[in-house]
Order: C-alpha cells, then structure tokens, then sequence
C-alpha cells in the first residue's frame, strides 16, 4: 500500500491570500498547504480521492502518471474544482471515461458542473469523459477492497474510505471534512496501520473536527499511526506536531508513506 498526500490543506489553501500571519509567511515547506486530496495505490491500482483546485499542479509536483479509478468524497469546491485536469488520465486510459465514485450529492455536482464530461467516451481527443456512479459500502476488486461510510459535514454526507490491499493485508482509512465519528465508523477503521482525520484547527468549527475531537478519536481507534489533514493557517507544523500525543502527526503536502 501507498499513499500520497497531494494537497493537505483548507479551501482557503496556505499562505491564505493577503494573510501575513507567522504560519503565511512561513520558511517551512510543510507550511505550504494546497487544497485536500489523496492517491493510493493498492496492488498497482491508482486510486485518486478528490481533486482540488491545484489537481494539475499536484500531479507535476508528485509524480502521478497514472489513474484508474477516482472517488469523490463530496461536492465542495476544494475537492471537485480540479475534476476537468482528469482530462489527461483519459487519454492515458486510451481515451475511455474514468469511473467516478460518490455520493448522491457529489453525483448531483458532476452533472452540473461538468455536463460536456459525461460519456463513454471522451467526445473529442483531450477532452474529460466521467461516468458517475454511486459508490457503494463494499466495493471487491481483484486488488484488495474499498468499504465506505458516511460521516457528517455540516449539511452534506461525505464518503468515509477504508482500503484493504488483498496481497499484504495493509488497511488504510481516509476519513476527511467531518465533525464527527461515529461508533460504526471508528469500528470499521479498526486495525488500519494508517488512520487520517479532518483536524482542522485546535478550536471548535461547525463542521469540521478540531484537534482535541480528532485526537480522540484517533486514539480510540488505535493505529499505529495517525495523520491529520485539512490543516489551516492557524496550524503551524513544526509547533503543533510537538505537542501531539505519540503516534498521531501532522500530514503535509507531498508525504509519501508506504507499508508494510
């Protein structure tokens, strides 16, 4: 299993525009945070989770040639702005539609925000072609399995991910942009060696999880090791991570993490 943090941050990205706080101006490369998202790769599948405004940019800068499948945890800007960058996977797929995997409401956004993607086929050479499907709570594929739940944010769902490699056995869970999880949900992630959790800011927010509640859950789940994400600027890395209890860190663009 593989992992790779393309972007780590909020929807206001960091530096924040026309922000000079310390974590804006800051020298330290984990402090440069674009919009959230993530590729797996799991036996040699390459699964990409959202795609932010800097999609294209973070796919120069890490090195990602090649996607197989993508799932949209949710319709919110910073996860399904860079969408139409996908383009080009299509045509490394020989010109054939990317299976998109969502939520109703995610769904709901590709139509509207994409109709001229939506074919089997791309309708012209260089152009997008999605086919939006619901995702479902098991999905069984000849390189492991991806389960998902559902997990509050503010008035929509957002697709919780659990991947399971069949080779290795290595469990990941991707549970970003929620303000809480649930007993379900923190079962279901139960023996993942990796656990990633929206963990926003050390105060409160409506919608998101802050550090204290992501803490918490991260310890009640239990693995070994436990990354926070959707960081904002009031988050600097190399201050906040210090006082994170053992085993749980700050994610950062560009971490790369392989096991076992």
């Amino acid at each position: 299993m593989e992992v790779t943090f393309l972007g780590t941050g909020t929807s206001h990205g960091v530096p924040m525009i026309a922000c000079d706080c310390a974590v804006c101006r800051s020298p330290d490369p984990r402090d440069r945070r674009t919009r959230p998202s993530i590729h797996v790769v799991m036996d040699g599948l390459h699964v990409q989770v959202d795609a932010a405004q800097e999609f294209r940019l973070q796919c120069l800068a890490h090195g990602i040639a090649q996607i197989d499948l993508f799932i949209l945890t949710h319709g919110h800007a910073d996860h399904i702005a860079g969408m139409d960058d996908l383009r080009r996977f299509c045509d490394l797929r020989g010109g054939t539609a990317l299976p998109v995997w969502t939520t109703e409401e995610g769904r709901d956004r590709v139509r509207a925000m994409f109709p001229y993607a939506l074919a089997e086929r791309p309708r012209h050479a260089g152009y997008p072609a999605f086919q939006p499907q619901l995702m479902p709570a098991l999905v069984e594929l000849p390189q492991g399995t991806i389960r998902t739940t559902r997990l509050p944010h503010g008035n929509v769902e957002v697709l919780g991910l659990v991947f399971e490699e069949r080779s290795t056995g290595a469990k990941f869970t991707y549970f970003t942009d929620c303000k809480t999880v649930g007993p379900a949900q923190r079962d279901l992630a139960r023996g993942s060696q990796v656990v990633v959790l929206d963990g926003l800011r050390p105060d409160p927010h409506p919608t998101h999880m802050c550090f204290p509640e992501a803490i918490e859950v991260a310890l009640d789940i239990g693995a070994r090791r436990s990354f926070l994400t959707h960081l904002t600027h009031a988050i600097s890395h190399a201050e906040q991570e210090a006082q994170l209890p053992p085993g749980i860190q700050l994610a950062y663009d560009g971490l790369r993490l392989s096991w076992p």
